[in-house]
This record gives C-alpha cells, sequence and structure tokens, in this order.
C-alpha cells in the first residue's frame, strides 16, 4: 500500500457510476408530474376541509419515489437492501376518502416510471389520468342522495309524511324508525326532484311534524 491508496476511497469512486444530468432531468420531470398531480387533487377535492398537507405530500411522494427507483436502477446490491428497509416503515395515517388512495398510487406510480427512465409513459399517462379525472369527478348530477330525518307526533302523521315524500322525491327508502312516547321517528334515504330541497319545507309544515331534516349522504348509513 503506498501513500495515494490510503486516500482512495470507495464511495467517492460510486459518485461517477451515475450521470448527473440524468437525475437532474428525472427530478425536474418528477416535480412537474407532482404539482400537477397536486393541482388536479385540488380542483377536484369535494369534501368538508381541504388538506394542504396532503396534496403537498403527494408532490413530495413523486420526487421521494423517483430518487429511490434511481437508486435502485443504479445498484443491484442496494437495491436489496432498499426493498428491506421499506419492508419496516408503517404508515398509520387514515385515508378516509377512496379517492385519495387512488391520488397516492398515482403520485407512486408516477415517480417509479420516472425513475425509471421511461419519460414519455409518466407524461402521457398523468395527463390522460388526470383529465379523466377532472371530468368525472367535477361531472354534476342530479341523483345526489339525501337522508331525511323526520320526527312526528303520531301513525297518521307518519302517514302523512310518507306521502308528501312520494309525491316529491324520486325514491324513498326508509332506513330506521324509532318509536318513543314522544312520537315516532323515522329516517329516509330519498332523491330529490330536480335537487330542489323544498320537500322539507312541506314536511315541516305538515301538521303533527315537530322536526325535518336533510343531510347530504354519501353512501354509508350507520343506525
Amino acid at each position: 500500500m503506498n501513500f495515494s491508496d490510503i486516500f482512495k476511497s470507495s464511495f467517492l469512486e460510486k459518485v461517477s457510476s451515475f450521470s448527473i444530468l440524468d437525475v437532474v432531468i428525472a427530478m425536474a420531470v418528477s416535480f412537474a408530474l407532482g404539482l400537477f398531480i397536486y393541482i388536479v387533487y385540488k380542483k377536484t377535492f369535494r369534501g368538508v376541509m381541504y388538506s394542504t398537507s396532503f396534496g403537498v405530500s403527494l408532490l413530495a411522494m413523486t420526487l421521494i419515489t423517483t430518487l429511490i427507483i434511481l437508486a435502485v436502477t443504479s445498484n443491484v446490491i442496494l437495491s436489496l437492501g432498499m426493498v428491506g428497509a421499506l419492508s419496516i416503515v408503517r404508515f398509520r395515517t387514515a385515508v378516509k376518502e377512496p379517492l385519495d388512495i387512488a391520488f397516492l398510487f398515482w403520485a407512486i406510480s408516477a415517480g417509479i416510471v420516472t425513475g425509471a427512465g421511461l419519460i414519455p409513459l409518466a407524461v402521457i399517462g398523468s395527463i390522460i389520468i388526470g383529465i379523466v379525472l377532472v371530468i368525472f369527478v367535477n361531472k354534476k348530477t342530479n341523483d345526489t342522495p339525501y337522508i331525511a330525518i323526520i320526527s312526528c307526533t303520531g301513525d297518521a302523521a307518519e302517514e302523512k309524511v310518507m306521502e308528501i315524500l312520494k309525491a316529491n322525491t324520486k325514491k324513498q327508502l326508509v332506513k330506521s324508525k324509532t318509536v318513543t312516547p314522544n312520537g315516532i321517528e323515522i329516517t329516509v334515504e330519498v332523491k330529490l326532484s330536480e335537487g330542489s330541497t323544498k320537500v322539507c319545507n312541506i314536511l315541516a309544515e305538515t301538521e303533527g311534524v315537530t322536526k325535518c331534516a336533510l343531510v347530504s349522504y354519501n353512501g354509508e348509513y350507520m343506525a
């Protein structure tokens, strides 16, 4: 071993094993795709409270996935170690909206494809996915179901309520019925005619009805 061998470093030799230009291009494309995913998510969000942190995490996830794939494809040994390291990662944040899962997979897929060097596939695929989501998520419909919660004093009032619902809504389906000494409370899934909520006003003015409420229904109901 001579003097020059002391300063040799296998770590520094690996620096030249990949192209810095390729990394810059891949990360730039990944950033553009992540930003596109973030914008589509913001445009198609239909929840109650928009989470900026989740949108930013989609952008970060695209970049991080691209970086991981670039590292994995450059070294087979590193790829095996990376698989072992990622296998112990656990995510405990609950995803409440089903559509959010689609955006997570989209961000991860875009990062994987970009890191693998299939940039045209990543760009074209992301554009198609974005257009489909914007069209279908923003599509307006008058068939949005509602839950009508009506409190009435007796059987006669209940019959009037059902007659009014049949005359002023497209569909009626009783979800639950509670009978107490103070009266009757029924919960009915309804589809409004032309999206009008006037049926709630009509029910509230009906004799024997003490309370009427309409709640937007997302397809899940727990009695």
